[in-house]
């Protein structure tokens, strides 16, 4: 099994995952698609093969995966691609997704990107979160983001990331990129140092826990920009889940905080297109002096409808957009209902149009 190789013709295919799973064939998506390698189910020990070879290929020791069953790197083949890996054990076996990553960043506008999103990277101060569902292009948009930064502004920006995916190169800006468990030891770690080494711009690659979140709000309040990613899905849920991180004590503080620092969230998903690519959704929520008070107040619950009324203030739900989308064609009607916030009011406004 030729590992160097079934990774090339994966990055030729333009596929964007590629799974080692045993009982299966190998296989690899492509635009949301599964496709099999091969018929050739793959048996526990040809993965324990294919994933110590990755190991190798990498140059990273695998002690760690066999003693805990899980782990996270990147690397590079030159000429090739970059490849984030996630490798974890699965029935006893050996078992890893890998993520194809290109060495360049397409435009923003070829990965359906709006202008809004982009802008946000003329922010001097304060927190900017991308939030959504694993795989739902994350990690592209805030390196997008930096890529704009990078080109147009000099600054130092510091990224932490885990593992690393998109290198940048010094453009106008410094950029400096530190992987955790590699460069350091942990995101909270990693961003109290950075505080100490004249950041314009920190990318922290998520926001895990309590202390870090917290650590990230008082870096934005002491006039650095952060950038940052959560798993979750709309804007005033990403509230919730931050405030509910906080003990009940500090609940009200880090709702003032929030409300002081924060200037946008963005929230995307991934939905299939009618030529079979995969296409996203954005809802954006810039922070108005409505929404900060709210936020204040402790009545996040109302900022939805706040964005659903907001289009003139750069605005937008993800109702909105997926509507938007139907409209332009690129997605059909039963993409639009089922992936929908609330699938009855848009199988009413299709049903309008």
């Amino acid at each position: 099994m030729d590992i160097k190789k079934i990774l090339e013709e994966a990055t030729l295919t333009g596929a964007s995952d590629l799974f080692i799973i045993a009982g299966r064939p190998l296989t690899y998506k492509t635009k949301g698609v599964m496709h099999t390698l091969d018929n050739n189910r793959l048996e526990p020990k040809d993965t324990h093969v294919f994933v110590t070879g990755i190991y190798e290929l990498a140059q990273r020791d695998i002690t760690e995966f066999e003693q805990t069953g899980d782990d996270d790197f990147s690397f590079a083949i030159p000429g090739v691609s970059r490849f984030r890996v996630s490798t974890f054990k699965q029935r006893g076996s050996y078992s890893a997704v890998i993520r194809v990553i290109s060495f360049t960043l397409p435009h923003p506008s070829e990965l359906h990107i709006p202008d809004a999103v982009m802008q946000l990277a003329n922010s001097r101060s304060g927190m900017v979160l991308v939030t959504g569902p694993a795989g739902s292009g994350k990690s592209t948009t805030l390196a997008c983001i930096i890529d704009k930064i990078n080109h147009e502004r000099e600054a130092h920006i510091i990224t932490l990331e885990d593992p690393l995916e998109f290198l940048h190169r010094h453009e106008k800006s410094i950029v400096s990129q530190r992987e955790i468990n590699t460069d350091t030891a942990s995101y909270l770690t990693a961003l109290r140092a950075a505080l100490r080494q004249s950041p314009d711009v920190i990318l922290l690659g998520e926001m895990r826990d309590y202390e870090t979140i917290n650590t990230a709000v008082t870096a934005a309040e002491t006039g650095h920009m952060i950038f940052s990613s959560l798993h979750t899905i709309g804007a005033a849920n990403t509230i919730d889940r931050i405030i509910d991180a906080f003990p009940a004590t500090q609940q009200h503080q880090i709702s003032v905080q929030l409300a002081s620092v924060l200037q946008a969230v963005v929230c995307q998903k991934l939905l299939p297109s009618v030529n079979g690519e995969m296409i996203p959704a954005f809802e954006i929520m810039v922070l108005t002096p409505a929404i900060r008070n709210l936020i204040r107040e402790g009545k996040v619950h109302q900022i939805n409808g706040i964005i659903y009324t907001s289009a003139a203030e750069n605005m937008i739900a993800m109702d909105s957009s997926i509507l938007q989308l139907y409209k332009d064609g690129r997605i059909d009607k039963h993409t639009a209902i089922s992936e929908a916030v609330n699938p009855e009011i848009m199988s009413k406004r299709l049903n309008l149009l």
